[in-house]
């Protein structure tokens, strides 16, 4: 039996944000958060009861234990994290904006701890001592030693048979997307859960048509068992390799954007680490609703939670 239920790798920085309404130029004082797109996932499903482990390289510093003290009051093992004597943890700064201005994002982010992490360094042992792996397209383009960890992770999750899920998360100011399209396509190969927006579909792979008929190229392209196309206010579509299934997105007042995407993917991973594909893109949109709703990245919720909004979302099989 795996020690984990999931586990993942990733870098994880502090998001220093303004209220909506202050511009960064001027602010006074900056609310902080945690955040990680991989540490997104493992603390909302760490917060399910869900046993979860997450690696990634910090500093011996009062900002790295700001980040892993945020995990474990979530329930998320940070006992694999490379502690570094030297080096900084990245950040990025958040002006949230109501139109016409757009909310805008600023990374400072080069040279944190976690680029410079090896494959050497890695507990691999830990990481690969789980029922599902966790990668995302955040990791690759951040330094030739993160690309190597994602290669090597796969290749070793294919080696022990352990299944893997892969966000493909584009982030446009890490790299342009022909870069990033020859880059990602290898690496989605045969996963068990290929999570991608309909958006990223088409700027990287060239994916066009109704829902249905993306979610068919990116599995024609991947050979990915479970297919999940987020399409942002109309929810996400699922294809299990027999049919797809819609769930429309639950009505929620926005307050804070960052991390629903993540809070999506846990939910699906949750309903399919019980075998439920379907209630998993059901229990997607509801995590996704709640992380609109709350400050800050990490989601904070429960099963009890999550089951009573969850009867809520608007499920409807296509076949």
């Amino acid at each position: 039996m795996s020690r984990f239920d999931m586990t993942t790798i990733g870098e994880a920085m502090l998001r220093l944000s303004v209220p909506t309404g202050v511009r960064l130029e001027t602010a006074r004082q900056l609310d902080v958060y945690p955040a990680g797109a991989e540490a997104n996932v493992a603390a909302a499903l760490a917060r399910l009861t869900r046993p979860c482990g997450w690696v990634s390289s910090l500093p011996d510093s009062a900002l790295g234990r700001v980040v892993t003290n945020e995990l474990r009051q979530a329930g998320v093992d940070v006992t694999a994290v490379h502690w570094s004597a030297t080096g900084r943890i990245g950040t990025y700064f958040i002006e949230f904006a109501v139109p016409p201005r757009p909310t805008q994002v600023v990374y400072d982010r080069a040279n944190s701890c976690f680029t410079h992490l090896r494959p050497e360094l890695v507990d691999w042992e830990y990481l690969l001592d789980t029922r599902l792996l966790h990668l995302t397209g955040i990791t690759p383009p951040l330094s030739p030693g993160c690309l190597e960890i994602v290669q090597a992770a796969l290749q070793r999750a294919r080696q022990r048979g352990t299944a893997v899920s892969f966000d493909v998360n584009y982030r446009q100011r890490l790299w342009p997307p022909e870069t990033a399209a020859a880059t990602l396509l290898p690496l989605m190969q045969r996963v068990e859960l290929l999570f991608c927006s309909r958006r990223d579909a088409a700027t990287l792979f060239g994916c066009q048509g109704t829902p249905e008929e993306v979610a068919a190229q990116l599995a024609a392209k991947t050979a990915a068992r479970h297919i999940v196309l987020t399409l942002a206010e109309e929810g996400v579509l699922g294809w299990d390799g027999q049919q797809y299934r819609r769930e429309s997105a639950l009505p929620v007042q926005i307050i804070d954007r960052i991390g629903a995407g993540d809070a999506l993917a846990a939910g699906v991973i949750h309903g399919w680490l019980d075998g439920n594909f379907a209630a998993g893109l059901r229990y997607g949109v509801t995590l996704a609703a709640l992380a609109l709703s709350q400050h800050g990245d990490m989601l904070i919720t429960n099963q009890a939670e999550l089951a009573a909004l969850s009867q809520q979302s608007g499920s409807q099989m296509i076949r």
